[in-house]
């Protein structure tokens, strides 16, 4: 980095569209990464540093949410930035240009949502990963044919193979919107995350506080060798604490989360789990009291990925037969949470495992692009599609010179004497040469463009 302001933006416009170029990053541990999204750049300023940190989490905030678009929003966001400080400079009141610009935001919104473009087929699934991918149509066929193999709604994750193509598997396994308590418990900074195999299950329809009453599990799973996954209403008070302790201190590894849903609802996901786990549910209603648990009653799983809000347990070691039986009692009870938890149960979890290249960094870029493709595509058949290439925001920018809404709006209308503020240097943004945008029906000079 040149240690300019804005160099981290500066930088950015080569990457922006699907065909843009990756950047190579010398990392102060590991080996080099090679990325679209500069994540751990720093800057010799303390403060530049700081704004630098500032656009990366706008960025990473982006391809949580959309999948995609980070470098779009890292030139956006040096544009708002730069142009706010200017209009401050000349008088404007800071408070005022933040009203007007989340106005302009929602404006923007509403009417990219109206010309949106629904996903639903298969091949415009495949397009929408490749194209986030790259360019890469084997990524986008795999991503296409996980997706149409559990469903729109269904569980996808990637991994790394141990073989040399890259394949997809159909695990047994279950997802729930809950994840660990405290991110004390995470095993793998980079990707923020809990990863576990061949592990123990403790399930509990009630709060843990008291430390007696999971003594006995740890103390199971200490002699067995593996990790305890724990699962409750709450765990906190001394019980938390102990295990915390023996997370940082190496002595077991051992994760504690919130059981999903509430109320009937929490009672059933959790029988679901015993019955993917082979466990059983510590609960007053049966007389089976936490301080004498055994291995017997403990479940056991081959995997399971905790993030900060969801959970995915893969193989379980539950009797298929059970399983299938009781999947067949939900299938009998026709409201939506039983659908809900249907499609959990019997629909399975597609692994895309990245096949071994040729060197580590390679393995890893790959793995990034299945990453941002799966992101992307989720969020297409979300929402659906727009047209690329600025196209679209571009159209929004034509559309705020209008006073009124759209039809069906609830922004209210725009001030008659509102004007827009003109945007800017874009041939900052661009690479030279590019002066002009066409769209459908007009052409619009890119350097005075709004």
């Amino acid at each position: 980095m040149d240690g300019q302001p804005y160099s981290r933006v500066s930088t950015s416009w080569p990457m922006l569209g699907p065909k843009g170029r990756n950047v190579i990053i010398e990392q102060s541990f590991g080996g080099l990464k090679i990325t679209k999204v500069a994540k751990l750049i720093t800057l010799k300023d303390k403060f530049e540093n700081l704004g630098a940190h500032l656009i990366q989490d706008i960025a990473q905030k982006t391809n949580k949410i959309a999948g995609d678009g980070t470098t779009t929003a890292t030139v956006l966001a040096r544009a708002i930035y730069a142009e706010g400080v200017k209009n401050v400079t000349v008088g404007c009141h800071p408070m005022d240009l933040c009203r007007g610009s989340q106005a302009t935001v929602d404006r923007v919104v509403e009417f990219l949502s109206v010309n949106t473009k629904k996903v639903t087929t298969t091949a415009e699934v495949a397009q929408v990963a490749t194209i986030s991918a790259n360019g890469d149509m084997h990524v986008g066929n795999l991503i296409a044919q996980a997706m149409e193999k559990v469903g729109k709604e269904g569980v996808i994750t990637i991994k790394e193979g141990r073989m040399v193509k890259d394949k997809i598997e159909i695990i047994e396994g279950m997802h729930f919107d809950r994840g660990f308590i405290r991110p004390y418990f995470i095993t793998d900074v980079k990707a923020q995350k809990v990863e576990f195999e061949k592990l123990f299950i403790l399930l509990s329809e009630e709060k843990i506080s008291i430390l007696q009453d999971i003594l006995p599990s740890l103390e199971a799973a200490a002699q067995s060798r593996c990790p305890l996954v724990i699962i409750a209403e709450d765990v906190d008070g001394e019980a938390l604490a102990a295990c915390i302790l023996n997370k940082l201190c190496s002595q077991l590894q051992v994760v504690a989360i919130k059981a999903s849903g509430f109320g009937d609802n929490r009672k059933s996901i959790l029988g679901d789990l015993a019955i993917l786990t082979g466990s059983t549910v510590f609960m007053d209603e049966l007389n089976i009291k936490l301080e004498k648990a055994t291995l017997d009653l403990l479940g056991s799983t081959g995997s399971i990925t905790i993030t900060k809000e969801d959970t995915i347990v893969l193989n379980g070691d539950g009797f298929k037969d059970a399983i299938q039986a009781h999947c067949e009692q939900i299938r009998t009870l026709l409201a939506d949470p039983q659908r809900e938890r249907l499609a959990k149960l019997s629909g399975g979890v597609a692994v895309i495992k990245v096949g071994v290249g040729s060197s580590e960094v390679e393995v890893r870029e790959k793995k990034d692009h299945y990453d941002d493709a799966l992101n992307a595509t989720r969020a297409a058949v979300k929402e659906g599609i727009l047209t690329g290439d600025g196209v679209a925001l571009l159209k929004a920018s034509l559309a705020l010179a209008t006073t009124g809404n759209m039809p069906g709006s609830t922004n209210p209308p725009s001030n008659p004497d509102a004007k827009i503020v003109p945007s800017g240097p874009w041939h900052e943004y661009y690479p030279p040469g590019i002066n002009t945008l066409y769209t459908d029906n007009f052409v619009h000079i890119c350097k005075p463009l709004i």
